[in-house]
């Protein structure tokens, strides 16, 4: 029998290991015990940057000078951080036959970094920088180093190739997104405040197609009480650990 505590651990493995066809849907919270801050909260970005004053398309092509104030600090904490047990254990997952895909409103890279292999970035990713004068793409560390704002030999100040607010959501990573939603029969929401369109209707697009909703985040979000099924309120990398070693015991060793 499970101990105190235990049987929502039981609950959430027995929904994966029964339907088997997962997809995770990952937001900020899940890398901040990698050491990135989350957005949104008292120690997120936004407490320090408006974000309507550096992360929107507009202010970058107002004044990407001051947009990059706030991006350097952005890609510097993405550069420092690594995998923790919660990416490691979604790729386990996969490898596993149970996890399909990740689908992640992060730019980090932390879920290839830890061994997914279908992952979709729905807001882009930090590595590679973009011109949108020529398009040129440059890879960020290495354009980075040459100086803030980093430059395209045509001049113009380069743009990290991810989705600032005011921008669409590239077409082949919400078409994706949304066909992985769309046919999945467990959806695991994790570290998502689930504030964001359009990344805050994947779990209703999977709970309208009948698909198990498993959300893991200390707190409650606008899903919890309307959309979720079970609602594990621990850290992810402590949820996700446990989920995993509840679904090792009832398989047989590999």
């Amino acid at each position: 029998m499970p101990g105190p505590g235990e049987q929502i651990f039981e609950e959430a493995a027995d929904a994966l290991l029964s339907r088997r066809n997962a997809v995770a849907l990952t937001g900020a919270g899940i890398s901040v015990e990698s050491g990135i801050p989350a957005f949104r909260g008292t120690q997120g970005m936004w407490e320090k940057y408006d974000p309507m004053e550096y992360a929107t398309i507009d202010a970058f092509f107002r004044d990407p000078e001051k947009v990059w104030s706030m991006l350097s600090e952005m890609v510097d904490l993405l550069a420092r951080a690594s995998p923790n047990p919660a990416h490691v254990g979604l790729a386990d997952l996969e490898r596993m036959g149970i996890l399909r895909s990740v689908i992640t409103q992060n730019v980090d890279g932390l879920h290839q970094a830890a061994g997914s292999r279908k992952v979709i970035e729905f807001h882009g990713n930090a590595e590679e920088l973009v011109c949108l004068s020529c398009w040129t793409r440059y890879p960020s560390r290495a354009k980075i180093l040459e100086g803030i704002p980093p430059r395209c030999s045509c001049g113009r100040i380069l743009k990290p190739d991810l989705v600032l607010f005011g921008e669409p959501i590239p077409w082949t990573a919400q078409d994706e997104a949304e066909s992985e939603a769309d046919s999945c029969a467990v959806l695991l929401v994790i570290g998502t405040s689930a504030q964001v369109t359009p990344a805050c209707e994947i779990p209703r697009l999977s709970k309208r197609r009948g698909a198990f909703i498993i959300e893991i985040n200390p707190e409650e979000t606008p899903l919890t009480r309307m959309v979720t099924d079970l609602h594990i309120r621990k850290v992810a990398s402590l949820a996700v650990t446990r989920i995993l070693e509840t679904i090792r015991r009832v398989l047989p060793p590999s």
